[in-house]
Parts: structure tokens; sequence; C-alpha cells
């Protein structure tokens, strides 16, 4: 479903350019939630926006359902491809009330049933219709993701791009929506890539791990293996080993493999 090829990106000019992923290569199955983990600035979300066309610059080949991506945002690919964001509260209008942010997608796409189309994807999230005079701002964290999942799959896309989608919100809360999202993917027969920091959330969720650091792809993973004596990087093992606890030496390991 999603093949990304030899994606190389780089930012800046001259000898001010910067390049942050270096050959990344990945397949996901049809169907299949993998997931995309590594410290902060190994390229994770960057390989979500190639695949969302927020960036257009990249090298590489880039596939959904075996067509080719172009280095520019179509009308396909917005119906076969959406993304959940980090922050639910940044990414929603913050002056648009619910029912418009859910409207904008179906009129750009020139969707008659609106009506219709609004109240059955918010209850597929969970929210009544009476949410949809609410604004952001009168929401829960958990409700503005919940809003902002509605939004992405409005379009009945085949494809989710989830940058961390529960790292803003309540520990409470977390889980709830991680169930949604689970609940979500069996029903709508969907896809999920899925970036965190949370090994938690990728054996509660996902099939497969790749992990990142530093623009690269180290290894891919059955989540399985994550937590078993199988042979792994020395960098998957200490991801593991700190998610389970913090220690004074794990941090020097971490500070010595920069």
């Amino acid at each position: 479903m999603i093949e990304v090829k030899n994606l190389n990106l780089k930012f800046g000019e001259g000898s001010q350019q910067n390049q942050v992923l270096f050959d990344v290569n990945l397949r996901v199955n049809s169907g299949e939630i993998f997931g995309l983990v590594g410290e902060s600035g190994s390229g994770k979300t960057t390989v979500l926006k190639c695949l969302a066309g927020l960036f257009n610059h990249w090298t590489g080949e880039l596939a959904i359902d075996g067509h080719p991506l172009q280095h520019r945002i179509e009308r396909q690919r917005c119906r076969s491809v959406q993304m959940v964001f980090q922050d639910p509260y940044g990414s929603l209008h913050p002056r648009h009330r619910v029912e418009a942010i859910l409207e904008e997608p179906l009129a750009i796409h020139g969707f008659s049933d609106r009506d219709r189309r609004i109240d059955s994807i918010l209850d597929k999230v969970g929210l009544s219709a009476a949410f949809r005079t609410r604004y952001p701002h009168q929401l829960s964290g958990g409700q503005r993701q919940r809003v902002a999942i509605a939004r992405a799959l409005i379009l009945e896309p085949q494809v989710l791009l989830l940058d961390e989608p529960t790292s803003a919100l309540d520990v409470s809360v977390q889980a709830e929506i991680l169930n949604l999202l689970a609940e979500l993917q069996q029903r709508e027969k969907l896809t999920y890539l899925m970036v965190t920091h949370d090994l938690g959330v990728i054996a509660h969720l996902c099939h497969r791990v790749a992990v990142m650091q530093y623009g690269r792809i180290l290894e891919t993973l059955d989540t399985a293996d994550l937590t078993t004596n199988t042979p792994k990087t020395a960098y998957t093992t200490m991801l593991v080993d700190a998610s389970r606890s913090y220690s004074r030496d794990l941090a020097q390991a971490a500070a010595r493999m920069q």
C-alpha cells in the first residue's frame, strides 16, 4: 500500500545544505499498522510529510497503492492519503466551528451530501451532532483529536499518516484515542503509518516497526520481536531498555551514539 524507495531529502543551499533523510526504504502492506520510532530529529515526521505532500523537493520514489506520487499535491492524493498531526489544537482553525472544519474538504472535493457525511463521521469518532456548532477552544484535548481524526477520514482515504497522535493528550485520554484508532482501522480497512516515541503505543497498536536514527532506517522488526531476544541493533536495544526504565548509564550510552 505504501512504498518508499531510496527517499532522500535536503534543506538549504550550497555550503549550508543539510541532508536529513538518507536512502529511506519502507514498505507498508494494505491493512497494516506500521510504526516508525526513534529519537527526536531522526527524520520520522519528515518521512510522513514527504508522503503527505508537505515537502515536495525529495528525491527517490514514493507510491500509494501502486500509484507513484508526484512532487506536488494532487486531488487524488488528498483522497487517498490524510495526516493526523501531533497537536490537535494547532491543527484546527480556532475561528471555525467543527462543522466548518469538516465541511471544507467535502466542498473542495465536490461532495453534495455534506450534512449526512458530517454527522456520520462525528458518530464514527464518538462525538454527537451537537459538537457541530462548537469551536476548538470549547473542546477537550481528546475531543479535538477526535475532530482531527474525523477531518482526516471524511474523504474516505485508504491511508492515514499519524504523527504522534496521542503525545499531546493527558495519559487518561491516550488509551481512548488509541482504541478509537484501532477500531477505525478494523472497521474502515485502513492502512496506518504511525510516528511515535512510545514503544508502549507500538506494542499496543502496530504490526511492524522500523527504527530510525539520523535520517536512516536501521532495521525493521515485527512488533513482537521488540521485547524478545531477537537480535537487534545496539540502538534498538537501547530504546527498548530506555522504555522500561530510565538510568544514568542509558542516558550516557545514548549520548555516546550521537
